[in-house]
């Protein structure tokens, strides 16, 4: 079997983020990178790569995938590793990672779903099989804002969908008001007194009104410095809150242990660490309870793996990261299925019913788990058709 043509799609399209059954619908404009493998047998492969929220990033790499077409055409799409490596060492002068390794994991999550399929398989078969029978999920309410009653009314409708965690950031409404002492544009890494007061009432309230037995996670994307950081950290431990997620800029391991030192909350990191390479001073120097890298952005289907056991050996879980679409789901839960030491999945809404005009069938969600199916390969194809007629024009297939 030969690889025949690759091709990578920029889409937009209108995501139907529902808020709740009994409330009107509302539609935004999303974007997503799909990547598409051909062969000589008729089998089809398909990855994901999108760079969320970033609408340059999405460009830059989905002309990245277009540039790596001549080279891949050719290959034994089974040859995974080999494609893997060959492909990273491309890139050994000009940086193996962001977006080159955003890239091969688009590439790679195809050549997991054509290699399942050639051979009748799900694809967390030949990891080594199933560890669980479905997959537990964390989700996000809308941002909570400055309306209280409105997040908890979103937190209460997550609960009753049957999840027992959701993802917020209470500090949202402060991070870019840079005329009242917000964090501007990520630039300070400092937040107003009123900014961490009101992170704090609204972490207060929601608790509250979920009561002891759901985690509530908190993101702080990045945003902050290490006062700062440590500060909003021990303000919302009062709340049980279950992990404080990537509390200071990525690049500063120091940063991050400092963080560390200064608090008893768990952390979470990984979101935006590319490679194996980037987590062995996570794991080495006990930087984090939870890893969460991203099975688009850290290399794919083959890096997660191996991630994943590099963080068993320290039993730490894992919790891969998603906030992208359909196939960054299913090869994140492909992989789940095989690790002993995962926590939960993340998707970015409960009701992810806006992704079916992309699919050729839903995903099977219960209860709060997403239920993996026993088909080849990833389990689900993209609609080739419905890319087509919504690919950002001079972003598509050349």
């Amino acid at each position: 079997m030969k690889i025949t043509d690759v091709k990578s799609y920029l889409i937009k399209m209108d995501w139907d983020d529902r808020p709740g059954k009994d409330k009107p619908r509302s539609s935004i404009e999303r974007e997503f990178i799909f990547v598409q493998i051909d062969t000589d047998e008729g089998i089809t492969g398909w990855g994901e790569i999108t760079n969320y929220p970033g609408s340059v990033g999405n460009r830059a790499i989905q002309k990245y995938v277009m540039e790596l077409k001549d080279f891949l055409i050719g290959w034994d799409p089974t040859k995974i590793e080999e494609i893997w490596t060959r492909t990273f060492r491309l890139f050994t002068y000009t940086g193996t990672r962001g977006a080159t390794t955003a890239a091969i994991s688009g590439i790679d999550i195809a050549l997991w779903d054509i290699f399942g399929k050639s051979v009748n398989l799900p694809i967390y078969q030949l990891l080594g099989g199933s560890v669980r029978n479905e997959i537990p999920l964390y989700t996000h309410p809308p941002e909570p804002g400055e309306d209280i009653a409105m997040a908890i009314e979103n937190a209460k409708e997550i609960v009753e969908s049957g999840h027992t965690a959701f993802k917020m950031d209470p500090m949202m409404h402060s991070s870019w008001d840079g005329n009242n002492g917000g964090n501007i544009g990520y630039l300070d890494g400092e937040i107003s007194p009123e900014g961490a007061h009101r992170a704090e009432q609204i972490t207060a309230e929601i608790r509250d009104a979920v009561g002891p037995d759901i985690e509530i996670l908190i993101d702080a994307h990045g945003k902050f410095n290490v006062p700062t950081a440590i500060d909003l950290a021990n303000r919302l431990s009062a709340y049980d809150i279950h992990w404080f997620e990537e509390p200071v800029p990525v690049e500063s391991y120091h940063a991050l242990q400092q963080v560390r030192d200064s608090t008893n909350v768990r952390i979470s990191v990984g979101e935006r660490l590319h490679t194996r390479f980037e987590f062995i001073p996570v794991f080495e120097k006990n930087l984090a309870d939870y890893v969460m890298p991203d099975v688009t952005w850290t290399g794919g289907i083959s890096e997660l793996k191996k991630i994943s056991t590099m963080a068993e050996a320290y039993y730490i879980p894992v919790s891969p990261h998603d906030a992208s679409g359909p196939i960054n789901i299913m090869a994140g839960a492909q992989v789940s299925m095989t690790i002993p030491n995962f926590y939960k999945l993340e998707t970015i809404r409960y009701d992810l019913s806006g992704y079916n005009c992309l699919l050729d069938k839903p995903l099977d969600i219960r209860n709060g788990n997403l239920y993996v199916p026993n088909e080849p390969g990833l389990g689900l194809n993209l609609n080739e058709e419905f890319l087509i007629k919504h690919t950002i024009p001079g972003y598509g297939p050349s």
